[in-house]
């Protein structure tokens, strides 16, 4: 893996960044396949809810609310 590349949920509020690897398999790996998580998909991190988790995404037009562990076994590169 690319030193460029993090996890989704290290990305910072606000920032963009593409998709370039899904670690998970299984059910969770499906969810995320069927959210759009695809190579070079564009992610936005919007906010996060009071407690911090989960936080919420914008991909592919939609917002989706990811659990930090799941969003740790999405590899992104950032934008900025």
């Amino acid at each position: 893996m690319n030193n460029q590349y993090i996890p989704l949920n290290s990305l910072p509020i606000g920032k963009k960044a593409r998709v370039k690897a899904l670690v998970s398999d299984g059910n969770l790996r499906r969810r995320m396949l069927d959210f759009g998580l695809i190579s070079d998909t564009l992610v936005e991190a919007l906010q996060k809810s009071p407690s911090g988790d989960p936080v919420a995404y914008h991909i592919r037009g939609a917002v989706i609310a990811l659990r930090s562990e799941e969003a740790s076994q999405i590899i992104v590169e950032p934008t900025y």
